[in-house]
């Protein structure tokens, strides 16, 4: 993986770790994913006008991923109110970037070398170890670590996750203009998100909207970056390697969320963090 690539996706890491951080510190709740999508529709039309426009080849694409990603929120703030972030969110991450594995090489025609495979499966091995070895808790210490319903939230999240990482990575590619072609996912995401909350309570929305407006910004701002570095690597380095890698971010949830949300972060957890970094070492070797 060259440099920049590795670089760029640690830095996306490093956001989206924070701003997931801040929608569950926020209570998880749907009205602060949507407002994260309007914070970032916002940016994007502020953008979108400076920036070379994608392909059209990449317009199917594009559709493909905003149904995808609506079906994203809906499930991780779901997935959030049901059970602890240190719990929810490895289960979220850490099978994506092995079904993206399996799957490159018939979707995308890039197979991995031995080393990539070696650092793909310790990554996932050292997030999923999380959820089946560890115990999470609440900032109480009485919260339990994820009830069944936000298990299968995460679950099917996590289909999801590979599901809109193949189409965008395809996409990206096709589009020949990367940050155009991540504005564009953000601002299409908008119609369906922000409509349906304006269609279902313009009023409590707004509410919402003006005493949550650095959330807004802030997330937006995260998200946009975060999402747009990774694609911008997908298009120098294999798309399961960047899948793989962008899920270290799991090391810095898991830091925010003892730091932040005083979740307890025992043995188990700082061991699979440990085998999730010689992942990422290997991922910049292979």
């Amino acid at each position: 993986m060259p440099t920049e690539a590795l670089l760029a996706v640690l830095a996306g890491a490093v956001l989206h770790a924070g701003w997931n951080t801040a929608l569950k510190a926020g209570g998880g709740s749907h009205s602060d994913a949507v407002l994260v999508v309007a914070g970032s529709a916002f940016i994007a039309m502020l953008l979108l006008p400076v920036l070379p426009a994608p392909s059209l080849a990449s317009a199917p694409y594009l559709g493909v991923t905003t149904l995808l990603h609506v079906a994203y929120y809906r499930l991780l703030t779901a997935a959030y109110r049901d059970g602890a972030m240190s719990h929810a969110y490895p289960l979220m991450r850490g099978t994506p970037p092995l079904i993206v594995a399996l799957c490159s090489g018939a979707l995308l025609d890039e197979g991995l070398s031995p080393g990539a495979w070696v650092g793909t499966v310790l990554v996932c091995g050292g997030i999923l170890g999380l959820t089946l070895l560890g115990r999470g808790s609440g900032p109480s210490g009485s919260a339990p670590s994820g009830s069944w319903r936000g298990n299968a939230c995460a679950l099917a999240n996590a289909l999801v996750i590979a599901a809109y990482t193949v189409v965008d990575g395809i996409g990206v590619r096709l589009s020949g203009a990367p940050a155009g072609y991540t504005l564009w996912c953000f601002l299409l995401l908008s119609v369906p998100m922000v409509g349906g909350a304006l269609l279902r309570d313009a009023r409590g929305f707004l509410s919402h909207a003006r005493r949550r407006w650095v959330v807004a910004l802030a997330g937006g701002a995260a998200s946009i970056a975060s999402y747009g570095l990774a694609l911008w690597a997908m298009t120098i380095a294999p798309v399961a390697v960047v899948a793989a890698l962008r899920e270290t971010s799991i090391l810095f949830a898991m830091a925010l969320a003892a730091l932040v949300l005083k979740e307890r972060v025992g043995t188990v957890r700082l061991a699979s963090g440990v085998v999730i970094a010689l992942g990422a070492a290997s991922l910049r070797l292979a």
